[in-house]
């Protein structure tokens, strides 16, 4: 196989993206919110460890590790974002995309394991009660928390959807949920500072590993939800119901040169979505003018899904429908009876 020249191959694969409505800058933006992501969790990371160890607030060394997981997290996002933009190549001919659905497998299994983490700690800490000190910092530290992940997982989320990123999604999943633990545990806290100072005898500590539990529980359901996701497009599940109706409507607007479909399977890796089915059309039709028919319909479903892999097989339909394409027979009852009649009185047999 001819290998192109490095500049040649950039080109050539500029004109591919060009071709299938793929945005040049689509895997630029990813990159970069990615990266953004990554220096975010790290700076969070080393707050939250460092005011947690001072204080002794295993709320707060819970979210750090929420946010070393987060961190870690990103660092894949990262990785396949870079990775799920590569073109096929021979020994990939289908693409690189479902690195990202790997990569989202991979980011729940850490917060699964973050979570026992954490449940462990926080029933040592119910067991063995210590008092907090200067409850106020870690407070503060979950509000600046709390607010620099809203701002990043609103971006994160922005540029996922608009590019369609499962890992995207996924990191964006992992902020908004420490953006949640983070408000809990700084609410758990200034409870504790504020009961210190108004009501000196009251004893409120055991709101400190109570809340951590909360931070556990919430990421146990954010790390299911994402396996769920993650494991859909692994196993090949069809696309939504809407996209496939989509599909199907863009197939039945060729009637009546198209006069019928059949075996319409569609997936998903990361990004990219394959669409493959068999459309029948009059026998006496051209291989040109067929061909033609198979580039409008690819051309119209890339439209609607940029960068969209679509495989189509030409058969011959004479007008008899057979029970493997019948649900998308585009043809009118009486086109359907004049067929049945030609079967009993010994006619052409059926094309499919």
């Amino acid at each position: 196989m001819k290998t192109l020249p490095t500049g040649e191959s950039v080109v050539y694969d500029r004109v591919l993206r060009a071709r299938d409505g793929i945005p040049m800058d689509r895997e630029q933006r990813k990159k970069r919110v990615a990266l953004l992501s990554v220096f975010s969790n790290a700076t969070l990371v080393a707050l939250k460890l460092t005011v947690g160890l001072a204080i002794g607030a295993v709320s707060v060394l819970s979210e750090a590790i929420h946010s070393a997981v987060d961190l870690v997290a990103s660092g894949i996002a990262w990785y396949s974002v870079r990775t799920s933009g590569i073109p096929a190549d021979r020994e990939h001919p289908y693409g690189h995309g479902k690195i990202e659905n790997v990569s989202g497998t991979v980011e729940a299994l850490l917060i699964f394991l973050a979570a026992g983490w954490i449940v462990y700690e926080a029933v040592g800490k119910i067991i063995r009660p210590e008092p907090l000190e200067m409850a106020s910092w870690g407070a503060a530290v979950m509000l600046l928390s709390a607010a620099v992940n809203t701002a990043v997982s609103r971006k994160l989320f922005q540029v996922g959807r608009e590019t369609d990123s499962v890992a995207l999604i996924a990191d964006g999943w992992h902020l908004r949920t420490d953006v949640y633990t983070s408000t809990g545990v700084m609410a758990g806290l200034g409870a504790i500072w504020a009961a210190s100072h108004v009501a000196p005898g009251v004893d409120l500590n055991w709101v400190d590993p109570v809340a951590a539990l909360g931070v556990a529980a919430l990421i146990v359901k954010a790390a299911w939800d994402l396996t769920r996701r993650s494991a859909r497009d692994l196993l090949d599940a069809r696309l939504p119901g809407d996209e496939v109706a989509r599909v199907e409507a863009l197939i039945r607007n060729h009637r009546p040169v198209v006069k019928g479909f059949h075996q319409l399977r569609t997936r998903k890796s990361g990004h990219f979505r394959f669409v493959e089915f068999h459309v029948k059309v009059d026998p006496a039709m051209t291989v040109e003018a067929s061909h033609r028919i198979t580039q409008e319909l690819a051309g119209e479903i890339r439209g609607h899904f940029p960068g969209a892999s679509v495989t189509i097989h030409i058969e011959p339909c004479d007008g008899s429908c057979s029970d493997r394409c019948i649900e998308g027979c585009l043809l009118d009852e009486a086109q359907r009876g004049s067929a049945s009649a030609r079967r009993e009185a010994g006619g052409a047999p059926p094309a499919g």
